[in-house]
């Protein structure tokens, strides 16, 4: 069953019409003196006309609800869907494990990958386990040993990031929190295999940095990427979070404007209605635009891949 958002009440609305009237026309076949399919047939036109022309024009802030949405896949789904062979890697070696990021051995196709990503969760349960995706200086230290075994073994690293943030309490910062950022930062920065990042929800400050600092950085096209929310902007700016809308606005958190500003590389489009309504499609077309760039940088040296990724983040607000 989908969720809802708030902008998609019309929409709701349609859906339930249309999903009575099956209910109906069900009922009416069997006694053999209804059909009503002709009307559920337009609605359903009209329904998906609706959903089309509401996407085309999302706002930043409904955007950023989008990048939210509970249903949307997580890094779980990529796994099982665009994939395989996926052996999980865990601890640090020097505090313990951080559920929040994680990684692994991969296959992408025929290649051999490193995959790291932010997982947030899928129910209550799930959620607190993996800290809502919000990583701790563990998580980062545990990217950064796997990232340089990845550069080692030679096998280009891939990473799905989707956070609010780095999780933002006091044992994260006793242990270190923006060194381990910044640590995992540098290991993006100097590793000798291809690197490739894409926002597949939200990605929030360093704590999105922190995975997202490659030579080619992709974004689904209703995901946003800021240094901090709306709501904690709006609560700086204003003094209230209400005017989270203008702050989204405002900090161009888009894929559209951040291709624009040269922030990120290129949009991957997601499914009408976004990737929580078809997480298959959403996971196999990321799957090959993953493909494609790892493609076009196979064969680069590992000083050009520096000098790449050295160039591109540069080159931002030049």
């Amino acid at each position: 069953m989908i969720s809802y958002l708030e902008f998609e009440k019309p929409i709701a609305a349609l859906e339930a019409r249309i999903a009575e009237l099956r209910e109906t026309a069900e009922a009416a076949d069997f006694a053999g003196n209804l059909d009503i399919t002709t009307e559920i047939r337009k609605l359903e036109g009209k329904a998906g006309e609706l959903l089309a022309q509401t996407y085309r024009n999302l706002t930043p802030w409904q955007k950023t609800q989008v990048a939210r949405h509970p249903a949307r896949p997580h890094f779980r789904d990529y796994v099982a869907h665009a994939f395989g062979d996926f052996m999980p890697l865990g601890g640090d070696r020097t505090f313990g494990e951080d559920h929040a990021i994680v990684g692994g051995f991969a296959r992408l196709g025929d290649r051999r990958v490193m995959l790291i990503g932010h997982e947030k969760g899928y129910d209550t349960q799930s959620r607190i386990r993996h800290n809502f995706g919000m990583g701790k200086p563990e998580g980062y230290r545990k990217a950064v040993r796997l990232m340089e075994m990845a550069s080692r073994f030679g096998l280009p690293v891939v990473t799905l990031v989707d956070t609010s943030g780095a999780f933002p309490g006091v044992e994260a910062e006793e242990r270190g929190q923006a060194e381990a950022i910044a640590r995992s930062t540098q290991a993006c920065l100097a590793l000798g295999v291809p690197m490739v990042a894409a926002i597949v929800g939200e990605g929030g400050s360093g704590g999105a940095v922190a995975l997202a600092s490659a030579e080619r950085v992709l974004m689904l096209e209703n995901a946003v990427y800021s240094v901090i929310s709306p709501e904690g902007c709006a609560s700086i700016l204003w003094r209230t979070s209400a005017k989270a809308a203008d702050a989204a606005e405002a900090m161009k958190v888009t894929a559209q404007d951040l291709l624009q500003l040269g922030v990120i590389d290129r949009i991957v489009p997601e499914p009408i209605g976004g990737a929580h309504r078809n997480p298959g499609a959403m996971t196999a077309t990321l799957g090959h635009a993953i493909g494609e760039e790892l493609d076009a940088l196979a064969g680069k040296t590992p000083a050009a891949l520096r000098t790449l990724r050295e160039d591109r983040f540069l080159r931002i607000g030049a």
